[in-house]
């Protein structure tokens, strides 16, 4: 206890019983007691900005910008530590409040703060931002995401190898090493053998940090490095309790070994998840990349494990720039902020952009807060930003009601019932008396449920507030049988499987209301749940995700995000053996694979494709990666119809980007837009920021933001016509002419100038512009009203490739 803390702690257990023993009878003077009050009065106002300090005191990241000048570690953790002795009383303080000297890439420093102490830092002209430290929750395959978004699967692989195929052509993504910041790996899973691996590649300088039941023999040729950061955390949490987490690499989770299996997992035959479901070949997009661990997010004190994770800013900085020394070639980061920051003063963008000096492409979620607009995460634009949609795979359990209908549900419960019909009931009618008779009483929240009423019946929960999980151990808690988990509106057609711990089955908002319709129709409502099965082949195909998050972009509106989507509902990949399939403390089951849906998982799908580019092209730049990617996205489904939202509504690039992943396309766009690092720092002058690279200077005028040679177009509230230059690098062959296609937001035109392109050899530049124009305001505003984005596209093709662009124009 920090000696104020106990001081007055002391002062509260004896100064009222030294009162009420000096307290005198009632007929005599009181004047001794008040001067003790006052003493103590007196006393506790002394403490006060003491207390005060103590209380306020926390981590703040001082960030600089890049590093000037070729200073040693030993020189920049002296500089930094001169900082703090500025604003501390002594220099053994000031040694006491580092946490974090960034030395490697980042320019900065991690230390224990008073508010006053962080704004003195603030004010100095060197200092890009100030960061005051806060915890961040991040939200949280079998072969089938793979071969959905076209990449060759099966025995082909090793026996009909088409000469053309992607995964040929980039050996698997060997020699590529992808870093992951996560919660850390179970090394002892198949996806990470090493058998038959190449050599580590010679650029790699990590390490294999031993620790709480991980060692250096745990790493090898898959799993070539490992690291833990704790620092900010234990800051803030205080020391771990190693019950909940290992104070190391290691995984408790479950979380990191997914996302790290699903970017470069080894192909494993005759996977499945509990018990049979999504049986096959397992394998990550890449199978033959290097993998180097970052383990930056921890399980928060007094919470389980399925409400999520926590993430420091100064961790997560200290491991990218950890992970851009060691030599990683892609960073995939499936971790978010509810409250996304400009980026000098965000922890992942501000890493991210010294990853892109070094050219390392970075992949980050969207995040899980759909299908409200403007929810979106990451994103700056030298991230891609990566959202989620499905897959052709489903795991069937029909349901039967006793009116002889039968309805589809899903789910991945291993438990059954017996062939009988059951009673069912709506969670609202048989829950606790003193729970209010409202919308949240149809939500099995924890224990809301009457055992009296509930014992023996199939339940009908509706999604909303508490976990999915939680929903079915409550139903299991209170004596039910069986239960359904019905979408809301808001959720629509998006079914998310769990691995229930009881008989269930999960449906979708149309079916949930007929369903609710027969249980209030009927005198004795009964239902049985089928047994599930994997079904392949589903359409449509994809769509997108209720959960994905959604543009536009709160901190830059002239920058559309997200970049593109990729599979991350019900995905199935390799799991942590010390973290149940639930994630709850309860649930004592073990399982090797797992199947689970978010941002994070369609993350990983596309850190995979960007390893493979990285094989094929290593000397692209990340923007030219993330350009082939976005460019070549896909915008119909399985039915040859245009990619739809939850509800079956067309989808837009708020949700999707440019469209579906497609990374065979990819590997040969035709035409990139490239971007330099010096690019972003242009980029940040329009937006204020000056002093970030101590060798790069902002110009008089700096250039709208909407010039950023970026593979998309987004413009915020058009007032008249906006013109704004694109350049294009061709990468698709020797001679070749470009023609230009419009399909303009509606009540805008468009024009592109020049309409053809023509280029003699590659690696030449083009550049063109792009006028936007409001062709009829009035009728605009009368369709879709002011800030209100309407939606296009433009292309250029030589008849072999399609670089196509989205666009997405709000009037002023």
């Amino acid at each position: 206890m920090h000696p104020i803390f106990l001081y007055i702690h002391l002062m509260i257990l004896y100064i009222p019983p030294m009162i009420l023993h000096i307290m005198p009878s009632s007929t005599m003077k009181i004047a001794p007691v008040f001067s003790l009050l006052h003493l103590l009065l007196l006393l506790l106002l002394l403490l006060l900005p003491l207390l005060a300090s103590c209380v306020e005191q926390q981590v703040y990241i001082v960030y600089f910008g890049q590093h000037s000048g070729e200073k040693t570690l030993n020189e920049i953790e002296a500089n930094h530590h001169s900082y703090l002795i500025s604003v501390k009383k002594s220099e053994e303080e000031a040694k006491a409040s580092l946490v974090y000297s960034y030395k490697n890439s980042i320019n900065g420093f991690a230390a224990v703060l008073a508010p006053d102490e962080a704004s003195k830092l603030s004010e100095l002209e060197e200092v890009v931002s100030v960061i005051r430290s806060l915890p961040r929750k991040y939200s949280l395959q079998t072969t089938r995401s793979w071969e959905f978004v076209g990449l060759e699967e099966g025995e082909q692989l090793h026996n009909f190898v088409k000469k053309d195929d992607l995964l040929f052509k980039s050996r698997y993504g060997q020699g590529v090493i992808v870093g992951l910041l996560d919660s850390g790996v179970w090394p002892e899973s198949k996806s990470f053998s090493d058998k038959g691996m190449g050599p580590i590649p010679k650029s790699w300088k990590g390490i294999c940090q031993s620790d709480q039941a991980f060692n250096s023999s745990h790493c090898n040729k898959k799993l070539i490095g490992a690291r833990y950061y704790l620092k900010g955390y234990e800051k803030y949490y205080g020391s771990l309790n190693t019950s909940l987490d290992y104070r190391s690499p290691r995984d408790r989770d479950g979380h990191g070994t997914h996302t790290a299996s699903t970017v470069g997992g080894r192909r494993v035959k005759n996977v499945s998840a509990l018990g049979g479901f999504a049986r096959g070949t397992a394998s990550g997009g890449a199978p033959l990349v290097h993998l180097a661990i970052y383990k930056a997010c921890w399980a928060i004190p007094g919470q389980e494990k399925v409400d999520g994770n926590t993430c420091f800013a100064e961790d997560m900085l200290a491991a990218i720039d950890d992970a851009i020394a060691d030599g990683v070639n892609v960073l995939s980061i499936s971790i978010v902020t509810d409250e996304p920051t400009f980026y000098t003063h965000d922890g992942i963008a501000i890493g991210a952009l010294h990853a892109i000096k070094k050219e390392i492409v970075v992949a980050c979620s969207a995040g899980n807060n759909g299908p409200a607009q403007s929810t979106l995460s990451n994103p700056a634009p030298w991230i891609i930003t990566v959202g989620a949609s499905s897959v052709d795979r489903a795991f069937i359990a029909p349901l039967v009601l006793g009116n002889g209908r039968e309805f589809e549900g899903q789910t991945v419960t291993p438990y059954k019932l017996k062939e009988r019909m059951y009673p069912l009931a709506y969670a609202a009618q048989v829950v606790a008396p003193n729970v209010p008779k409202n919308y949240i009483a149809g939500q099995c929240l924890p224990n809301s449920l009457s055992p009296k009423k509930a014992k023996g019946k199939i339940v009908l929960c509706l999604r909303g507030n508490g976990t999915r999980i939680g929903k079915g151990m409550e139903v299991k808690r209170a004596g039910g049988v069986g239960f359904i988990l019905g979408n809301v509106p808001a959720t629509g057609a998006e079914v998310v499987v769990d691995a229930h711990v009881l008989p269930a089955t999960a449906v979708d908002s149309d079916t949930a209301i007929k369903i609710l319709k027969y249980i209030n129709s009927s005198i004795r409502p009964t239902a049985y749940i089928n047994s599930a099965r994997t079904v392949l082949h589903r359409q449509p195909a994809p769509f997108m995700a209720a959960f994905t998050s959604r543009g536009p972009n709160t901190i830059t509106p002239n920058i559309l995000k997200p970049d593109i989507t990729a599979p991350g509902l019900n995905i199935l990949a390799a799991w942590s053996e010390a973290s149940s399939p639930t994630k709850l403390s309860s649930d004592h089951r073990v399982v090797k694979y797992n199947i689970l849906s978010g941002t994070s998982m369609s993350c990983p799908h596309v850190g995979a494709a960007a390893a493979l580019l990285k094989a094929i092209h290593p000397t692209w730049s990340s923007a030219a990666i993330r350009s082939a990617l976005i460019t070549s996205a896909g915008l119909r489904n399985n039915m040859k119809e245009l990619i739809t939202d939850e509800t079956g509504n067309p989808a837009n690039s708020f949700q999707y980007g440019s469209g579906h992943l497609r990374p065979t396309k990819a590997a040969d766009p035709g035409l990139v837009y490239d971007a330099t690092y010096s690019d972003y720092l242009l980029f940040l002058c329009s937006n204020g920021v000056k002093n970030l690279d101590p060798s790069f200077k902002c110009p008089k005028e700096s250039p709208s933001t909407n010039n950023l040679n970026y593979p998309s177009l987004a413009i915020s509230k058009l007032n008249g016509t906006v013109t704004v230059k694109r350049t294009v690098t061709n990468v698709g062959g020797g001679k070749s002419v470009y023609f230009s296609r419009v399909k303009p937001p509606m009540g805008f035109s468009v024009k592109v100038s020049p309409s053809i392109l023509f280029f003699k050899h590659v690696g030449q530049k083009k550049s063109f512009t792009i006028r936007v124009k409001a062709e009829n305001e009035a009728e605009i505003e009368g369709s879709m009203g002011k800030n209100e984005y309407s939606f296009g596209w433009y292309t250029w093709t030589d008849g072999v490739h399609i670089v196509r662009s989205p666009m997405a124009v709000s009037l002023a």
